[in-house]
């Protein structure tokens, strides 16, 4: 048990070094200040793209995959890089969107409602994403934009998995840190990888997470860790952000080989992540 953790730590520990590396030479990040004038809303995006791969799209040789970053309540869209970093380096166009301005109403909870009342939180996340899209399809082409991947946080994992039930045929994988309220799309067609915390003040809704037999029968992939809810952004420490890293990288490394393969639904990931003891 403890030759695994060790060897454990070491992956998380390089693959993170790699990452940062990555992050300082080879990935370029811009800030757009964008406005959607029929909502008259600004949206903010941190793009976050690997050079190299970014020149072979310019040139015609490569087409960029699109993931799009949701940020939790309270927390900025510039404070994922760990992930976009991981995204990027694999040679992703990575759109981290600011999802909540200042001027929003505050979220609230009413039990009985479709998602606790939040429904309308989540489509308008919903058109961020979308106006997003658009504007990207003018400054990056060469992009994939008919196989996504949506990532988010808390609530933005509930808008990443609320989009991508509203838009099944345009997204390819969802990724979510321990998003609450919207219910995972259950279908074997989405690559789905979702970090649960085991933060006694974040509890998910009944009906969010599918069941054992639903998870392997869609190749679904739950990573329950000891983490807590609001570590899981550039704020966390990095011990949980370079385990997060490194499991994002597999999984990712596995949904490539998957285009090329029948997706395998007989072994999902339904693992443990964080520091020993396990309750």
């Amino acid at each position: 048990m403890k030759r695994a953790l060790a060897v454990l730590a070491f992956i998380c520990l390089v693959t993170g070094g790699l990452y940062v590396a990555a992050s300082k030479w080879a990935i370029r990040h811009e800030t757009l200040n964008l406005f959607d004038t029929a909502r008259a809303r600004s949206v903010s995006v941190d793009l976050a793209v690997r050079r190299d791969y970014e020149m072979k799209a310019d040139a015609g040789y490569w087409k960029l995959p699109v993931a799009v970053i949701s940020n939790g309540n309270t927390v900025k869209n510039t404070e994922y890089s760990f992930l976009a970093n991981v995204l990027a380096a694999r040679g992703y166009l990575v759109a981290s969107i600011q999802q909540d301005l200042p001027t929003d109403p505050p979220l609230v909870t009413k039990i009985g409602l479709p998602y606790v009342g939040r429904q309308v939180v989540y489509e308008r996340g919903e058109a961020n994403i979308l106006f997003v899209l658009g504007q990207l399809k003018k400054l990056q082409p060469n992009a994939d934009y008919d196989h996504l991947t949506l990532v988010g946080h808390s609530n933005g994992g509930d808008i990443a998995m609320y989009c991508a039930k509203q838009h099944p045929e345009l997204v390819s994988k969802v990724i979510t840190l321990d998003n609450l309220r919207v219910p995972f799309v259950l279908s074997d067609k989405m690559k789905i990888l979702s970090f649960r915390s085991a933060d006694p003040n974040f509890k998910t809704d009944p009906g969010v997470l599918p069941t054992p037999h639903q998870a392997k029968a869609d190749g679904i992939d739950i990573v329950k860790t000891q983490f807590q809810h609001t570590d899981m952004s550039d704020r966390g420490p990095d011990t949980v952000k370079e385990t997060i890293q490194a499991t994002l990288d597999r999984f990712l490394g596995d949904a490539a080989a998957s285009d090329l393969a029948p997706v395998p639904t007989d072994n999902p990931l339904i693992a443990k992540l964080g520091p020993a003891p396990y309750p």
